[in-house]
């Protein structure tokens, strides 16, 4: 339901901004009978309906790409955290012995 309310509301600002072109939109007020009319309307709806799911499609693709990206980054810090780990432990010094209380004679 959403969609074609968003693809009504770019039907009308393409129409209201006549100076400005819209690659695949038509200006259907020049159509002088109501099926002609009704027709550009629709293929302007389909354009847009299919424009709005090409693009959804190839945002979904970049997010996904991110995520994957993003979870390749957590993996690598995860690995860096345990080297770090390691190296701390391997440089800090062994702990002392506790002294023995002094033999009694």
């Amino acid at each position: 339901m959403w969609k074609s309310s968003a693809a009504f509301v770019m039907v009308m600002l393409a129409g209201q901004a006549m100076a400005q072109d819209v690659v695949g939109i038509e200006i259907c007020t020049a159509e002088k009978t109501m099926e002609r009319r009704t027709s550009c309307l629709q293929s302007n709806v389909n354009f847009l309906m299919r424009t709005l799911s090409k693009q959804a499609q190839e945002h979904q693709q970049k997010i996904d790409a991110a995520n994957r990206q993003i979870d390749a980054l957590k993996a690598a810090v995860v690995s860096l955290q345990t080297k770090v780990g390691k190296l701390e432990a391997a440089a800090a010094p062994p702990p002392a012995k506790p002294k023995e209380p002094a033999a009694k004679q």
